[in-house]
Formats: structure tokens, sequence, C-alpha cells
């Protein structure tokens, strides 16, 4: 980089200093002042210069001593000082130098004006001295103007220049018509009388003159100069007409000198020549014969040296005139040769050029050739060679042609001769398609024969055949055999190309077959079906005696067998009609093939079986068959085929491909005992058929087949004893399997019309399937879809063809009429109940369809969702899968794999049907809780189901709450569900560890029992009639059996049952079995005392009850007390024992054992009697929450009948919820579906009350935790059950629920009284600011969502300092009713409870966002821009911000927390700015600045995108009651830097300022005013 030029000191600068000569330079007096400089560039100048200085000193300095350098830094400085000094002066000087500017500027323009009269006079005596003197005018000629301007003519020319230039007048046109007419009959005259040869006997005679022309050779033009008859002829023209179009590029032949010179030579010959015409003619007429000799010559040579060499065409004489001899076929053996030779005519002169051939040709193609090549326009002796070529090949063809067909005279066929070049094509087959004929030419440049077959151009026989033309020819009729057999299995493999089959010539052989047919050198051809890899299709090729062109073709079948040595042993199953035993894999490839069996097929049976013909045409040399009597009638056509297809081979490769499945299929039918009628082709030949007789039925022994084959096909991965447990499970499962009535049986026989085995191929995927086909006549369930209302009832079942497991086919077919047998036992049985009217069936439900495969159940209200049912044989039993409709969800599905256990248990689609029916309304209003995660419970980052449903039984469903809580549902008859707490044990004294109880539970639920409901159903009579000691659970976690229904026996729905002891392995189902059978069953008859409890619940009658037994009242302290019985506890109606749900009790001995809870375990009050002492509930675990603690007094009253739900002291005890409380279906719809908040102020979504109480119970809980961990709250005990009493400082807070509805939670805050001994006296809330907190509390915390993170916060609020906190309950105050800021706030404020997403990452998202440390305060504030539109105000536009605010307690600063290096939004930006001018000029030290400073925030603050607004003619102030008034327009900036987040951590602080408050915080006065 270059050095940067050192600026010139002032005394060397242009134009500073000097005298005046320097200031104008010579010559430019009048000129700008080009020798000034700016003033800027001089300053840039001084400073480039002392930068330059310094950066020296800089780079030198450290290498000199201590002394120098001093002494440099001095005289740089002096410099330096003496530089810029001089500058001030000149900038000084500067002031004045207008005047100087003004005086320069009239000197100028004095030199510039005395410049100009020196100029002027100076170019006035030039002009005089030089350009004048020579200035003179010339002589003009007067006279010749005067004559042009005034005659327009000048006469004044030499005459010699008239005489030599001018020409004379020329003759008139009519003078030259009169001549030339004249001179043509002179002409016209002299050639009538004079002797013309014949070849000038073609001319005209026009314009004085007479033109000759001979074709292809010569024209010329004569005339007379008189009329005088010894005037002699004059040449006037000669036009040489040979051209060489090939090699004479368009020039001319000949030279216009030549041309001259003949003209020289004719013109004197025809002086004094009596014959001059004839003399003209032979003298052209050589001239140009000899130019066509000349031209055919060279372009032979030209021929020769660029495309064709001396073996093809050779010149072997060429005499210039005369002749030219050319040979050609070189290389063809020949006596003579083959040559020609152009030729003059040495007996005719005038004649053409002739050809000679030899070998001779006939005189009419010689003429022809001559003409074609010579005698034409086009001059060309490729053109001569070609056409002669052309036909000597036509010639030689010829006499090939004659040869085939001497030893082809029986062969009934056409041999064509025809086309340029000339090919001959021989049909080697009959039919033959062109492309398949053999085509035979000559190649025109050695005179060989050619022969190739279109189609086949890799044929291996045409080179020998090509050699066998060319010379020794006694092998052409075998070599004519071989290519019709090789051109036969090219046509095989074309019939094969798109079916599934491969032709080839050979098979490995490890040793040759003993079969005649399978020698070496015989024609076959074997055909692999890739379906059948096993079977060999062996076709032998036969040519016709009598017609050699034809063949016959010979099918035989072949089973072959696979080995990979000759020591590879192939088993006997091999050798069988059809191999279905698949040979076991090995590591060495068996590539080589045995053949085990050859069948020989019979071509006209196979190919002319029912209903196929293979049409072919009938020879003349043999008689009709008899069958020909019966064929159609002769103008029917017949199928035509293509020459390349043969029918024959298609047929039977088609015939075996698909018959051979059915023959595998059929006889693995028979090795499985089943019954068929053998393959059979359908009427109408459309497909063939194989036809079942019978299937068996299913049962033990195949179940157990397939089972022993899993297991073997799942290896021993689990030992012994998981065999053993697989066994057991078998076992269990095959007991399980619906019993098989011989009546059902044989019902089922009659209906079964057919089954038919067809195959068929997928058009998409081109997999062959079998298609099975049963035809049933109609069902015995009728169904409502329109296609099942006919008599005839078909189903069909594909299976796939690919994998050739036929054992598998047949399996899976027996396991498809299993599904049909097993689900026509339900229906069977279910047909004859829904015709039953008592049962009421019909009403419940209808059967939309029965395809003996599925049924399809509809039911519901509107019968639109849907239940389909069908037997599974993966899992040996009845699966379910349940449909929505198009107004509702089938909420049944999240309980299918309880009721299909059911169904497999029972075997009864009636007690299916009616737990359907009865538990659709309770599932679908419980399907109406919501079940997404929600995150920030308990933690923010881990998601949490609201609600999880699961199913126990197909009445029991236990619903989990957040992971927190559990209720236990039961669908029990006459639309009663009962509700209980799930975390509660059922057979043990305590709680489930995974759960919690929810304290309130049986209030809450109280308050929906509907009185009624325990009365409905029941008969006058059975008060006289007490039932047998029964719980109210029953055998399958909710009501009894169905089978009361229809037979009299234990009902779900209509009556109660008993749980026996149970294992908590055993998952199974189970009902108890029906006592009577249906005909005897009586729904109005009194209960027995048995398990079974009255009928006719729903359906008519009435229903018994199992617990209006004689047994002790219960105890206080019991776990589980009465559970919600159906009559009011008095002493006519004692309420049962609390274990007397549990104990098996003497009517368990008809009751399977079941269980259907996950949480249950062995009870040890199991074994007591009814009403016998039970034992006492123990005392609560240590270390358990305060809910699980025994309160003393009770609770708020519940508001339902005592007599249900139990005395009120009952209701808030914390065990009450584990009894179970009866509620009906509408009751439990009110409790799921979404309502509206009780609370109207509080806008949320619709949420169901059951989801309120539930969250306000987890809110109520989490906040007892919160105080146990929080050492700033402290906890106090209260009487009262549910309620949470802690204290702050100052205040005392008392969290409870609302009784009325249960689904609010509410605060209500006390001043404390203050020390008597404390001075001075602490600052107090006033009672309106304690109402703000709890509004506060009851619609923004305690509010849905229902999120513990807020408690934090607001316990946080409450721990501050009574003067802070007053400010917040402004903030929370302006929140609550925004109207109190007035018109002068532009925003909206928004406290934040939990950390926002949208906000700064200063904390989590979701965790609590009031954090305290370091006696400073952050919280977030959400505030909302306040639209003004002309009328309406729209807030969906509105930006909003959320602002992360940090209050210092002890400095009494707002601000705005921000991160280092983080970049802000504008906005946030200037309420940063705001919130530090108001700490700098308007915070008052005698009060708390953080409403002020926030409510000064909301009035100034303004966008980005914002006008801003004139400033008011006077301050504005904080809203109403502020007492500090914020001016607007006040400029300046915070001394302080904003405060760093890092200061925020926790730390012991001590007092500070003037005086400490509680806990540490600075005392200072309040802050009055604010809004009320």
């Amino acid at each position: 980089m270059a050095p940067t030029p050192l600026p010139l000191p002032l005394e060397q600068m242009p134009g500073v200093g000097g005298g005046a000569g320097g200031y104008l330079p010579a010559g430019q007096e009048g000129g700008p002042r080009i020798n000034t400089m700016s003033m800027s560039i001089l300053i840039d100048f001084i400073i480039q210069r002392t930068y330059h200085e310094l950066t020296v000193l800089a780079e030198l300095l450290p290498r000199k001593t201590d002394m120098e350098r001093k002494v440099e830094i001095y005289d740089y400085a002096a410099r330096t000082r003496h530089l810029f000094t001089r500058l001030n002066a000149l900038v000084k000087w500067g002031n004045s130098v207008s005047k100087v500017d003004k005086s320069s500027q009239i000197m100028s323009f004095l030199d510039k004006q005395n410049m100009l009269f020196v100029e002027t006079a100076d170019m006035l005596a030039r002009m005089s001295r030089e350009t004048l003197v020579r200035a003179r005018l010339p002589n003009f000629h007067i006279p010749a103007a005067v004559e042009v301007l005034t005659t327009g003519t000048y006469n004044r020319l030499p005459t010699c220049i008239r005489e030599r230039i001018v020409p004379a007048d020329a003759i008139t046109p009519a003078e030259k018509r009169q001549t030339l007419l004249r001179l043509n009959q002179v002409i016209q005259h002299r050639l009538v009388t004079g002797k013309l040869l014949p070849q000038m006997r073609e001319f005209r005679i026009r314009n004085g003159r007479v033109t000759f022309e001979v074709k292809h050779e010569f024209s010329v033009a004569l005339t007379v100069m008189g009329d005088s008859p010894n005037v002699p002829w004059r040449l006037l023209d000669i036009d040489v007409l040979v051209e060489d179009k090939e090699t004479g590029d368009g020039k001319s032949l000949v030279h216009p000198l030549q041309v001259n010179y003949i003209h020289q030579l004719i013109q004197a010959r025809l002086v004094e020549n009596p014959n001059a015409l004839s003399e003209v003619y032979n003298c052209l007429h050589y001239f140009c014969q000899s130019l066509q000799l000349e031209v055919l010559y060279t372009q032979t040579l030209r021929l020769n040296y660029e495309r064709l060499d001396d073996n093809n065409i050779t010149v072997e004489e060429y005499v210039p005139g005369v002749k030219l001899t050319v040979s050609y076929w070189r290389d063809l053996k020949s006596e003579l040769g083959y040559r020609l030779t152009v030729q003059s005519d040495p007996s005719e002169i005038g004649r053409p050029l002739a050809v000679v051939h030899v070998p001779s040709l006939g005189a009419k193609e010689s003429a022809e050739v001559a003409d074609r090549a010579v005698r034409s326009e086009h001059l060309s002796m490729e053109r001569l060679i070609v056409h002669t070529v052309y036909i000597r090949s036509v010639s030689r063809l010829s006499d090939l042609k004659l040869e085939f067909q001497a030893f082809l005279k029986d062969v009934d066929c056409e041999f064509n001769l025809q086309g340029t070049p000339a090919i001959l094509t021989v049909p080697v087959l009959s039919p033959c398609l062109r492309a398949e004929q053999i085509h035979i030419t000559i190649d025109t440049h050695t005179g060989m024969f050619r022969c190739h077959v279109p189609k086949h151009l890799d044929c291996p026989i045409t080179d020998e055949m090509q050699d066998c033309l060319n010379g020794d020819r006694a092998k052409l009729p075998a070599l004519l055999s071989e290519l019709r057999f090789w051109i036969t299995h090219r046509r095989c493999d074309k019939t094969l190309q798109h079916l599934p089959a491969t032709a080839i010539e050979t098979l490995p052989f490890l040793s040759q077959p003993e079969q005649e047919l399978l020698q070496a050198g015989r024609h076959k051809i074997y055909v692999k079906l890739h379906r059948h890899p096993n079977i060999v299709l062996v076709v032998q090729l036969k040519e016709k005696t009598t017609m050699p062109n034809e063949m016959e073709y010979t099918f035989h079948l072949g089973f072959v067998a696979f080995q990979k040595d000759e020591s590879d042993v192939i088993d006997d199953s091999a050798k069988q009609l059809v191999s279905v035993v698949a040979q076991p894999p090995s590591d060495i490839p068996k590539c080589y093939t045995k053949l085990m069996r050859l069948i020989e097929f019979d071509t006209f049976v196979a190919t002319h079986g029912p209903g196929t013909e293979v049409d072919a045409e009938v020879s003349p040399h043999k008689r009709k068959s008899n069958g020909d009597l019966l064929a159609p009638p002769a103008k029917q056509q017949k199928t035509i085929f293509p020459a390349y297809f043969i029918p024959e081979l298609a047929h039977v490769v088609a015939m075996c491909d698909e018959k051979i499945p059915f023959m595998n299929l059929a006889q693995t039918l028979s090795k499985h005992n089943i019954p068929h009628s053998g393959l059979q082709v359908e009427a109408n030949a459309t497909s063939l058929v194989l036809k079942i007789l019978a299937l068996p039925q299913p049962g033990k022994t195949a179940f157990t087949t397939n089972q022993q084959q899993q297991q073997q096909q799942q290896g021993g991965g689990g030992g012994g004893a998981a065999a053993g447990a697989d066994s057991k499970a078998a076992a269990g499962s095959s007991s399980a399997l619906p019993k098989i009535e011989p009546h059902v049986w044989e019902d089922l026989m009659r209906r079964v019309l057919s089954i038919s085995v067809r195959s068929q191929t997928n058009k998409n995927s081109q997999v062959r399937v079998w298609v099975v086909e049963f035809v049933f006549y109609s069902t015995p369930l009728q169904s409502s879809h329109q296609k099942e209302q006919g008599s005839r009832r078909t189903v069909y079942l594909n299976y796939d063809q690919a994998n050739q497991d036929f054992s598998k086919t047949v399996e899976d077919l027996l396991n498809d009429w299993s599904k049909i047998v097993y689900l026509y036992t339900l229906v069977y049985d279910f047909a004859e109940q829904l015709k039953n009217k008592r049962l009421s069936l019909c009403d419940m439900l209808v059967v939309k369809s029965y395809s003996y495969m599925n049924l399809l159940l509809g039911y519901g209200p509107k019968k639109e969702v849907s239940c389909n049912i069908y037997w599974s044989v993966q899992s040996h039993g009845f699966r379910l899968t349940f449909v929505g409709g198009m107004s509702a969800v089938n909420a049944h599905s999240m309980m299918r794999d309880q009721l299909a256990q059911h169904l497999n248990q029972q075997h009864s689609l009636t007690q299916v049907s009616q737990i359907l029916h009865e538990t659709y309304s309770p599932l679908s209003s419980i399907a109406k809780l919501p079940v997404l995660p929600f995150l920030g419970i308990p933690r923010p980052q881990v998601p949490v189901l609201s609600f999880c449903m699961l199913a126990q039984s197909p009445c029991l469903m236990r619903l989990t709450y957040q992971a927190v809580y559990c209720l236990e549902l039961r669908f029990r008859a006459n639309r009663l569900v009962s509700i209980r707490d799930g975390a509660s044990s059922r057979f043990e004294r305590n709680v489930v560890e995974e759960f919690t109880p929810i304290q309130g539970l049986k209030a809450f639920l109280s308050k929906y029992v509907d009185e009624s409901a325990a009365y409905r159903g029941r008969a006058a009579h059975e008060d006289d009639n007490p039932l047998s000691p029964m719980g109210l659970e029953d055998n399958f976690g909710g009501p009894s059996s169905v089978a009361g229904v229809s037979a009299g026996g234990s009902s779900p729905f209509l009556g109660t049952g008993m749980r026996g002891p149970q294992s908590p392995r055993d998952s199974g189902l189970r009902f108890p079995a029906p006592h009577t059978p249906p005909s005897s069953s009586n729904p109005h008859t009194p209960a027995s005392p048995h398990p079974s409890a009255g009928g006719g619940g729903g359906g008519g009658g009435a229903q018994g009850h199992g617990n209006f037994n004689l047994t002790s009242p219960p105890a206080p302290h019991m776990p589980h007390p009465s559970p919600s019985g159906l009559m009011p506890s008095s002493p006519l109606n004692p309420q049962p024992s609390p274990h007397m749900v549990h104990s098996p009790g003497p009517n368990t001995l008809y009751m399977p054992s079941h269980q259907d809870s996950p949480f249950t375990a062995m009870s040890p009050a199991n074994n007591n009697w009814p009403g016998s002492p039970s034992m006492p509930r123990p005392s609560p675990r240590p270390g358990q929450s305060p809910e699980h603690k025994s309160t003393g007094g009770g609770g708020a009253g519940a508001g339902g009948s005592s007599g249900v739900v139990g005395s009120r002291g009952t209701l808030n005890r914390p065990w009450a919820g584990a009894v179970p409380t009866l509620l009906t279906h509408e009751a439990l719809e009110t409790l799921c579906r979404p309502s509206p908040h009780p609370n109207k102020e509080i806008n949320v979504p619709d949420m169901s009350p059951l989801e309120r109480f539930l969250g306000c119970v987890y809110m109520r809980r989490q906040l007892h935790r919160n105080i146990q961990s929080e050492e700033t709250l402290t906890a106090l005990n209260s009487t009262e059950p549910g309620v949470v009493l802690f204290k702050v400082d100052g205040l005392q807070c008392q969290v409870v629920l609302n009784q009325m509805h249960m689904q609010t939670l509410h605060l209500k805050i006390s001043q404390l009284p203050p020390m008597p001994d404390k001075l001075p006296p602490p600052f107090q809330l006033s009672p309106d600011d304690l109402l703000v907190i709890e509004q506060y509390f009851d619609t923004r915390v305690a509010a849905p969502p229902y999120r513990p993170n807020s408690l934090h916060s607001i316990c946080r609020l409450l721990n501050l300092p009574a003067q802070v906190l007053k400010d917040f309950v402004q903030i929370m105050r302006l929140e609550l009713k925004p109207e109190l800021g007035g018109d002068q706030l532009k925003w909206t404020v928004q406290m934040c409870m939990r950390m926002p997403p949208s906000a700064v990452p200063i904390v989590p998202s979701g965790n609590a966002c009031v954090v305290l440390g370091r006696m400073k305060i952050l919280f977030f504030l959400q505030i909302t821009r306040i639209p003004y539109g002309s009328m309406g105000k729209d807030w969906k536009d509105s930006p909003s911000l959320v602002l992360p605010i940090v209050y210092d307690i002890q400095t009494n600063i707002t601000q705005l927390a921000e991160r280092t290096g983080q970049v802000t939004s504008p906005t946030m930006t200037a309420a940063s700015t705001l919130l530090r001018r108001f700490a700098e000029f308007n915070a008052q030290q005698n009060q708390c600045s953080l409403f002020p400073a926030i409510s000064d925030l909301l009035t100034n603050l303004q966008l980005a995108t914002e006008m801003p607004q004139p400033p008011p003619n006077q301050s504005i102030g904080p809203p109403v009651g502020v007492g500090v008034g914020v001016g607007v327009g006040v400029v300046g900036s915070s001394p302080n830097p904003m405060m760093p987040m890092q200061q925020l951590q926790p730390q012991q602080v001590g007092p500070q300022g003037p005086g400490v408050g509680p806990g540490g915080y600075p005392q200072m006065g309040p802050n009055p005013g604010g809004p009320q």
C-alpha cells in the first residue's frame, strides 16, 4: 500500500503567500481561481500529517532511549502546536476574505475587457493584411449563361462530337418484323429443298433463325445472310446438352474456347458444301458421344476411388470416343465373368451409344438398361451398374425359386420375388408371417446370396443356410427343417410370454432319463410352470408327413425333483400324482433335476373339453370326426389366432396352471377328511369349480392341533414352565369355547346349500386367490339391510395362492368356518329371545346386518351407533368393534375388551345387548369428559391427562383425574350408577398408593342424588319377601347377570348379587348361570333367596334388592358403611354390615370367582358372615397428607337426603367417599356435561361440574402442600373439614370450598390484631383491599384452568410488606375493574400468575412468575392496547405485551428487567424509558412507587407506529385517587443503569433506611388514595 502523501507546509501551498503574480496565472487572468484550496481539504491535510507523524513516532520511539523519546515527543508537540496555531490564524483571517474576493473579481473583469479590445484590433489587422489581399472574383462566360438561361439549349459545341458519337437512326419495328418474316420464309424454303438427316428432323424456325436439337447431345442455331440459293449457312450458336450431374458440380463440360473452335471449324466446312447440315450433325454427334464416354469413364474412376474397390468394379478397357468396358462381381466365380461395354455403333455413325452385356441379357432388358442410364438426362455409370445388377439378381433369384419349388412341390405356399433390391421370400411354416419367412437377396457388390429371417435376426441357422446357397445346395432341405423347428421354439416362447410359464430347451439331468422322448437330439421343449416348480410340461415337435410346413404337438406332464448330487436321496412323496409336500430347505442349492414320473396327454381331449375347443383347420387328408356332426353351423366364424401363437400350447399350459392347484387343494381336503365332488367345469364353461360336500364341526381337536402348531412355530424360548403355562391357557380357552348344540348344528347344516371353491385373479395386483362361496338359505335373524332381504345368502372368502401352502389354505377355511358356526350358535339363541316380546329387545336394538361372518347391531336412542360382533381365530373368542353414528360417538369402545370377555364367558347375546342398552347413556356422559394432556400439572414440562378412563368390567369403570384422584363407577339397573372413591381399597383398610382420597366427594355427589330413584321398580310385596344376604356389588363389578331377564336368574340391571372371594390373577368376567329355563321365567314372581333377584327391571316387573336384610347397624368407624342403600336408614330398614359387600355368603356356591380391579386383594373380612362384628378401622398411617386424617366435627350440609346418602356427619368423613353413591343417568349426564361456570364473573370455556369440583379439590390439596413447604406461611388448625387455614405476616387466610355447589374455591382474609408492644404500629390494609384480594383469588387464581403454580404466586404476594401489597392490590383492582382507570389509560393491565410462553425467558414457562430475592420483587404484567375506533372497539387486533417488572424495596425503584445482550422491541424500550424517567423525576421516598409507576406507564406508553400526540395544556395526573401527578413531556435519562437479573438471587439483607418493617423490609409510608 502506497504511503499517504504528507501535506505541504503552509508556505509551500499554492495560493498561500506570494505576490499577486502567483494569484493570477499568465493567460488565465479572466478565468476562475485555480490556485486556491478549500479550507476542508487544508484541515484534512493537516490532520493526516499530524496522524502520520504520530504513527511514525509510535513506531520509532520504543527503540530510542528515554531522553531521546522525550525530545522527540517535545518536538512533535511543538511542531503540531505551531501548525495548528497557523491554522487558527488562517481561519480568523478567513472571516475578512470576502473583501479580497470582491477586489480580485473586479480586477479579473477589467483584465478580461482589456483582453477583448486587444484581440479585436489584432483580428482586424490580420484580415486586412492576409485574407482580403487574395479575395478576387473570376471572369464569367456571360454569353453562354445568357443562352442557357434564356433558350434552355447550348449550340456552341463542335460538330465532330455529333458525327462520332451520335448513332444513325434505327429502322422501325414494322420494318424489323417484315425483314424477319421474309428471312423465315427463306430458311424454310432451303430446308424443304435441301437434304435433311432423320436425327435432325426436330427443329423450330423463329426470328430469322432455325434451331436443331438432338436430345441428350447438342442444340445448334443457323441462319442465312440473303435469299440467294448460293449464300451459305451462317452458324449462330452451339449448345452442348451433355451434362455430368454427379461429378460436374453444375459446371459446363465444354470450355468457351473449345466451343469457339468448333464454331469456326463447322463454319469453315459450311462454305460451298452441298450437305452442309449433315456435316454439322456429324461433327457435333461425334464430339458429344466422345464427351459421354469421357463422362462415364470419369464417373467410374471416381466411383472406384471413393466408394468401391477393385474387387467390385474395374475399368478393363477404355478407347476414347469408341468404347468403355467395366467388369463387376469379380468375386463370383464364372467362366466369362460379368462385365458391360458402352460403345458407339461402328456400322452406323448416327446411332446413339449402345450397351453390350457379358453374359448376354435379353434385347429387352439390355435396351431398358441403356435407356435408363445412357439415353437419359441423367448420365450416370452408377445407375447403369445398379440397374444391371438388379436385372442380374432377378435372374439368379428366379433360378433359385425354381429350385425351391422342385423339392417343396407338396408344400402349399407362395414364393414371392419382388422389391428393389430383389428379394425372394420362402415360407417355412404354414401359416407363416412375412417376418418369419426366409428373405433371400443378392449382394449388389459381390453377387453372393444373402438370407435372413427378419423376426429372428439372431437365428444361428441362417449363416449355414447362406453358405449352402452359395455352395453345395444338397443340404438345403435339412437346413430348412432345422429352421422350421427353431422358429417353432421361438413361437412357443412368444406364446408363453403372457402365461406363468417359461420354455427352455434342456434340463440339468445328472443321469440321462430312460424315456425315449427325453433323449438328446429330439425336438422337444420343456415348459416350467412358475407356480408349480416340481412340474415340467414336455412338448414334442414333429413335422407332418403330408405337409412338412405344418407341426404336430405332443404333450407330456413330468414330475421332477431337485437334488444337489447323486447321493441325494429323494422322498417317495415326489412320485405321487400331485406333490404337496414341500422339500426342506438345504444349505447347498439343488440345481440338478431328476424325473420321477411322466404322463402323456391326449392332445385332442386336452384341447376339446366341455365348452372348450381349440379350433384348427381340418386337413384335406383327414376325415371329420364324429364330434363335427354336433358342431355349430358352418357360418359361425372361428377364432383366428396370429401365426406366431400356438393355441394348443397356450391352452394346455393354462389348463395345467389352473387345474394343478385344484388337484392339490382336493388332495389336501381329502387328507383333512373333508368330502368333495372333485374338479368340475361350471355351466357355460365359465370357470372351474371344486364342490365341498360338507365341512366338519369345529371342536376341540382342531383347536388343539392349531395350538400345538403355533407352539411349535414359536419355538422353545420360554422353557418347560412357559410350555406348561401355554397348555393351561389353551385348556382354559378350549373350555370357554361355545357349546354347539345338536339342534343348532342340524339347523345350520340344513341352511347350507352349497360350498364352492373357485380361483380368480386380482385385477390390481395380478395375484391369484381362492374364492370360496358359501350359499345359505336365509338366516334365523332378519336384518334391516336392504341386500339381506332375499332367501339366498352368499358368503365369499378369499385366500391367497402365492404361498402354495394348501394345508394352510384348508386350515384358514376351517377357521373361517368356525367363525360362521360359533357366531351362528349365538345368533340362533338370540333370534329366539328377540322374538320374545316380554324382553323388549326389539326396543333396545336393531339388527342392521347379519352376514354369517359378522353381526352388526344398532342401539342407542336413535339406533345410530353400531356394535360388530365376530369370532376371532387368533384369540379363540368373540371380538366386538364399536362404530359411532352421525351425531353421536360410541363410548363403548373404552370397554371393548371387557364386553368381549363377558360374551366369551356367558355366550349370551341377550346379556350383552342388555348391557349395551343400559350402559350407553352413562358411558356417553363419561365420554364427554376431556382426555387431552395438559402441561403445568404438577410440573410445567410434564404432560398429564386430565381424565383417563380405565374399564375394569362391563359395568365397572375407574376414572382418574390428573393421575391423582380416582373414581369408581358401577352401572346398575333402573338407570342408576354408583360412584365411590377409587383411592380406597375395597379389600383392605388402607389407601391405594397410586391415588389420593377425594375429600368432600360424598357431599358433592349427594347434591345430584335423586331420592325417587331409590324406590324405582320396587313391587308392593317386596317388603314382605326379604332377600338373601347379598351386598350391593355383584360378581362382575356391577349388576348381576342379565340372564334374569330371560331365564329368571340374576340380572345386572334387574337385581343385585354378591361378590365372592377373588384371586388377583383371575381376570375372567363371568355371569352366574340362570337357574330356571326361559320358559318358566316370570318377572312378577317374588324373589327367591338365591343370587338371582327377580326379573323385569325396565322390561316390566319389579326388582329385588339384595340389601334389605336384617343386619346390625353400621359402626361409624367402619371403612365401608352402608353402600348407599336403596331405602332410608330406619329401624324397619336397618343398614347391612359394611363388610357384607365382601362376604361370600352361602350364595357364592352358585357364583364363579371373579376380579375386576387391579388394586384389590384378599380382605381379612371376607370370611365373616353378614351381620357379624367387623374389624375396627386402623388408625391413619404416619406420613400421610392431612387429607388422610380423620376430622372430628361435621362439615357443611349437603342438601341431599340423609336416608339415601347417609347422615350429615358421614358426608365429610375422610372415608365417606369410599361409600358408593347412587346417581341416575340424568344426574351423571349433568355431572359430566360441560356447563357454564357458577360464578358469572369468571369468563372461561364451559367445563363439567365434576372437573370443576376435582380441580378445586386438587388446588386445595396443593395449597395445603405449599403451606407445609413454605417457611413464610404458617398453618393453623381448623375444626371444619376441608378448610385450609393459614396465616402470613399480619393476615389470616381461610380457603374454603363453596358448599352450595362445591365447584369454586373462596378465600377469606382477616387482619390479625397488632402486637401491643410493637412500635410503631404496622401498616394495615383496608377492608376494601382485602375484598379485592379475595375477589382476585376467586376469579383469577382458583379458577379454570386449575394450575397449582398460581397458588405459589398469590402466596408470595401475600407475604409482601403491607405497603407493597397495597400497590399490588391497586393493580388487581385495575385488572378486575378496568373502568376505574378512566379515559386517561391507554392500556389495560393483567397480572400474570404463571409464566406465559411469550414473555422474556427469565423464568421457565408455566412456573410461578412472582419471584422474591435480595429485597427485590420480579413479577410480570400483560398490558393490552385499548382500541380507539369511531364507534365500536375491536380487541382482536389490539397489540399485547408482557413486561417483566422489578421492584426494589430498598431503593423504591420500579423498572423493567432486562438481560445483557438481549434484543428488545421498540415498545419494550419505550416502556423501560418511561419507567426510568418516572423513577428519576416523579418518585417519592415516603410512599411506594410501584403502582404510580405502572399507572404512568399505562397512561403514557405509545406504540412505535402511533403518531405522537400534541402535549396537553396541563400535566396529566394518575388515575383517580393517585396522589402523585406525573408530568408529560419531561425529558431525561436515569442516572442509574438497568438492573441486572443476577441481583434477584435471594440473600440475607439487613435493615436499611430510616425504618425497618416486618421481615427485614424497610418501613415506608402508605401510598394513599388509589381506586376504591
